[in-house]
């Protein structure tokens, strides 16, 4: 997996290339960018939603489960060292069982293990041309 970010004119837009898929980040006018995109947190959270999501289908089908529908909400709470993610789940076609499980399964999907165990980050400066 990789991902290429370049920093583009106005203020903060951010031109990024993930999986051969062209993306666009930006900040919202009132914290003095162009709103152009997601903003770095919001992408985060569409990160989550979306492994949450394929998991979760993916599951079900292994399972031949009914499932119609899932809608995930997601929301970061608190600041610094107390910011959370706040998962909300509606599941659609399943029983009260099968939808506990899938909850279950919500907790270990990729996405949500790595942030929750954390993850190293090494940094390095490219060289000069």
């Amino acid at each position: 997996m990789r991902c290429t970010a370049r920093m583009a004119q106005p203020e903060f837009r951010t031109e990024i290339t993930a999986g051969g898929h062209a993306l666009v980040a930006d900040e919202p006018h009132a914290r003095g960018g162009g709103d152009a995109g997601p903003a770095p947190y919001d992408l985060l959270l569409a990160s989550l939603a979306a492994c949450t999501s394929i998991t979760l289908r993916m599951y079900a089908a292994r399972k031949n489960w009914p499932l119609e529908g899932l809608g995930i909400e997601l929301s970061l709470l608190g600041v610094s060292e107390t910011l959370r993610i706040k998962r909300t789940l509606a599941i659609d076609g399943l029983d009260a069982d099968q939808q506990a499980r899938l909850a279950d399964i919500a907790e270990r999907t990729p996405v949500t293990l790595t942030l929750k165990s954390g993850l190293p980050i090494d940094t390095r400066l490219a060289p000069q041309p």
